[in-house]
């Protein structure tokens, strides 16, 4: 466990001297969309039918707008608080090629996401630039989400499979997902008429959970890679994108090595903990724009 106890407070709960938790390592580490930074340096997000907003106090973390309860039911297993992240550390930073970029995201937690929320977001993904990822997601949970309030402002809930089910390819499109929108209905309407559980493929061992999200409309095995350790706790999961193949080939591999390759290599090299292992090298490629 990564904290030692909680208080509730009026309109929140502080937890205490938490270890591995830093707003920014988390929320822009590539894993999420809907978190957004304030001017106050806190963060406000929504996720899980809720908005919740997130303040560091020096080792303390005040979460907003949810109860003790709610924070041992929902909360801590949403930001992973009972994994000891400093054991990860330690043994990945065995690597001193690796080293550097723990030290650098060393905040970094592997939320526990919606499965669904995140299947349609890494589709949405694709060959995106994150503002529009953002902007369409955000589209999308105000035309079909439940409305959600907190301190005075509305926001927007990610829409259920039932809320989306009457979503057209044109309803998809402008919500401005772009040549995405037919990958995104036919999704919906699979799931919808059970043809993809999605809770059947997160019960799977990791390379069969891989290969039967691949199966879905969109989803190539970077993306499939994302699902798969954002929301399915599959942490042998090493997706590869740009900043990951310019980390990998930075420190470890030839350039003209398949994206395939670099896979391979990572979950052969890192094992259980190769989800963990490709955040922190995402994280240190991009924040430090790391050039070949």
């Amino acid at each position: 466990m990564d904290f030692d106890m909680i208080e509730e407070i009026e309109n929140g709960i502080v937890i205490k001297n938490v270890k591995s938790f830093e707003l920014k390592d988390i929320f822009d580490c590539g894993q999420c969309f809907r978190w957004k930074r304030e001017d106050n340096g806190n963060y406000i997000g929504v996720a899980l039918e809720k908005v919740i907003e997130v303040e560091k106090r020096q080792n303390d973390v005040v979460m907003y707008n949810i109860s003790e309860k709610e924070f041992k039911n929902v909360w801590s297993d949403y930001f992973d608080l009972y994994r000891d992240y400093s054991e990860i550390k330690e043994e990945l930073s065995k690597d001193p090629l690796l080293k550097k970029s723990v030290d650098f995201g060393s905040g970094i937690r592997i939320l526990k996401q919606d499965p669904f929320e995140m299947l349609l977001s890494f589709i949405i993904s694709a060959n995106n630039r994150i503002p529009m990822i953002k902007k369409c997601i955000n589209n999308i949970s105000e035309r079909a989400g439940k409305k959600l309030q907190y301190k005075g402002e509305t926001y927007y809930a990610f829409p259920t499979v039932d809320e989306l089910h009457d979503f057209t390819e044109k309803d998809f499109e402008e919500c401005t997902a772009g040549f995405r929108a037919k990958y995104l209905k036919d999704t919906v309407d699979r799931i919808y008429n059970g043809e993809f559980n999605l809770h059947y493929i997160k019960s799977l061992d990791d390379d069969k959970c891989h290969e039967e999200l691949k199966k879905i409309m969109g989803v190539g095995p970077k993306v499939a890679d994302c699902i798969m350790l954002f929301s399915m706790q599959k942490y042998s999961a090493f997706p590869v994108d740009t900043w990951v193949k310019k980390a990998m080939m930075s420190l470890y591999v030839a350039p003209d090595v398949s994206l395939k390759k670099i896979r391979d290599f990572g979950r052969e090299k890192f094992g259980d903990l190769s989800g963990f292992a490709q955040q922190y090298l995402f994280y240190y490629a991009r924040e430090n724009n790391l050039k070949l």
